[in-house]
């Protein structure tokens, strides 16, 4: 069983990365934001915290997320193990998390903020069928229109450089005690986000000693 933590600013690739460690070691990609976007589309009172905290610019609460992942874990259908992206967030939740759970590593996507805004600001949306876009690495065929529903894309409402900068304040506040409180207690694999996807993942499997891609099963 492995279990894994990946860490990274917004627009590193976290989701990205988890996905493909998920689906080539059968593990459970428990990704927050995942969650939350579900509670959003279906009207749950989480829901409407997510909402109203991403409106502002801010992070969402950290007992909120702290309450949702203690739920997803308990579910137990991890039966490989599990790669956790968007938690923890703060020191307290950290220290929770490693005395709840035999950790085998932790993957810290390091980028830069100007990376991040970069990236951040060029992300689309499709209003219809909610398809990511980003017009860096994914444009669409026709400017402005969904490949697959022919919807309008749109900026998610806080991808803007206000919403942006308070968001990169918050997180790297929060986010060293964290990654300070790994470095003592677990093996923390920095690894540079500004590459391409398929060398960034070369690099976590290298730093993890994992299998290559595909060599897994």
């Amino acid at each position: 069983m492995r279990k894994y933590v990946i860490m990274g600013v917004q627009g590193s690739g976290k989701g990205t990365q988890a996905r493909l460690l998920a689906a080539d070691l059968d593990l459970v990609h428990i990704n927050v934001g995942d969650i939350f976007r579900w509670n959003v589309q279906n009207h749950t009172k989480i829901g409407a915290q997510v909402r109203r905290a991403v409106d502002s610019g801010h992070l969402v609460d950290d007992e909120l997320v702290e309450r949702v992942v203690r739920e997803r874990l308990t579910n137990h259908d991890w039966n490989y193990g599990f790669v956790v992206d968007g938690f923890p967030r703060n020191a307290r939740q950290a220290e929770f998390f490693l005395e709840s759970y035999d950790i085998d590593g932790v993957i810290y996507l390091d980028l830069t903020d100007e990376e991040v805004v970069r990236r951040v600001l060029a992300r689309r949306l499709c209003s219809r069928c909610g398809l990511d876009y980003n017009l860096i690495a994914s444009r669409p065929k026709v400017p402005d229109v969904c490949d697959v529903c022919g919807g309008a894309l749109v900026a998610r409402p806080d991808d803007n450089p206000e919403a942006l900068a308070v968001r990169l304040r918050e997180y790297h506040g929060k986010t060293r005690p964290v990654l300070e409180i790994f470095q003592r207690k677990e093996y923390v694999a920095v690894v540079d986000a500004s590459q391409p996807v398929p060398a960034v993942n070369a690099e976590i499997r290298e730093r993890l000693r994992l299998p290559p891609a595909g060599a897994a099963h």
